[in-house]
């Protein structure tokens, strides 16, 4: 089988003079690809590198694949995890992970909220701001400090930093101006003070499955002041450990399994989804975002973490992903 690899990589961009330099935090290193691409051709395939964007249009339309595995973020829209999957249905090639619909709905991180919290499903309380001079304070309406700020429509701690937590009204201000430099809307949401738990979701249909689940805990800081910042992820091995099927009561555990899968269900996630709560201090936990293109680093995402401490490998993880596309496409491998 001939299966398109769709990515984008961090070393072919230059980044504008006008943003953030975490602005691709989200891209992949060669180091990922060259992991899917021979976990692929160990199972018997060809591979071809469709990158991104516009070299992935021209690609796309010279090459014939059966099938394209996507890790495509794109860049520069609201709607940019999309591109590369609209770009497929309209051409009729089929492609791993979810739709643009669920992707696109899946970046914005307010309108997740708003969807999943419609659902019964608990999130922190939030509002949305677009800019610093359309604050006021009753916009807050309930919501008490302490506060956490995060870019409505980005993913890998992009904008988030160890002062994203704020105590108060001059904080709040002066973290939204700083994010202002991204052009983007702000998230305002109640910090929950507890354990950062990550899920893995796998599979379609009555075969969705919870992978399994995993803490990411703090090394230096209490747990209750922890955020899992840009700069946390960049020194990982010396800022947090990996717990894989953390210590929690196990009625958490389940109802964290239950919130998972409704919650990729809800949202129609597809193959594969990674989704992360936070549990307050009496273990309760609250839904914070969905990743419908996890990282697949074999080395250090969480996903593949996941699954190796669940007793699945980093291969098996890539085939069954592949599988699961496969299937619901009704394609025979």
């Amino acid at each position: 089988m001939r299966v398109g690899l769709a990515f984008d990589l961090k070393d072919h961009i230059k980044i504008p003079s006008d943003l953030p330099e975490d602005i691709y935090e989200e891209f992949d290193i060669e180091d990922t690809i060259i992991s899917i691409e021979d976990v692929l051709k160990s199972l018997g395939h060809e591979v071809v590198r469709l990158y991104s964007g516009k070299k992935f249009l021209e690609n796309i339309l010279k090459e014939k694949v059966d099938i394209v595995f996507n890790i495509a973020e794109g860049f520069g829209t609201r709607s940019r995890e999309a591109h590369v999957p609209s770009i497929l249905e309209l051409l009729g090639i089929p492609f791993t992970g979810s739709d643009p619909l669920t992707l696109a709905l899946t970046l914005d991180k307010t309108m997740t909220k708003r969807v999943v919290q419609s659902a019964g499903i608990r999130t922190p309380e939030f509002v949305e701001i677009d800019h610093l001079d359309n604050f006021q304070p009753e916009i807050l309406n309930s919501l008490k400090f302490p506060l956490i700020l995060k870019l409505s429509r980005e993913g890998s701690s992009i904008g988030l930093r160890r002062n994203s937590k704020v105590r108060n009204i001059e904080e709040l201000k002066n973290k939204i101006k700083e994010l202002s430099i991204y052009k983007q809307p702000i998230l305002i949401e109640r910090f929950i003070p507890g354990k950062e738990i990550t899920v893995g979701v796998i599979g379609n249909g009555k075969k969705t499955r919870v992978l399994g689940m995993m803490e990411i805990a703090p090394r230096n800081i209490p747990r209750e002041d922890f955020i899992y910042s840009l700069e946390v992820k960049r020194n990982w091995r010396e800022e947090v450990s990996y717990i894989v099927n953390p210590q929690i009561p196990e009625e958490t555990k389940e109802e964290i399994e239950e919130m998972s899968l409704k919650i990729y269900n809800i949202l129609g996630c597809r193959d594969i989804s990674r989704i992360d709560f936070r549990l307050d201090t009496d273990n309760t936990p609250y839904f914070l975002e969905v990743n419908p293109l996890p990282g697949l680093n074999p080395d250090y995402s969480d996903l593949p973490m996941i699954s190796r401490g669940y007793g699945m490998s980093y291969e098996e993880l890539i085939k069954e992903i592949l599988s699961s596309a496969l299937e619901r496409y009704g394609i025979k491998e």
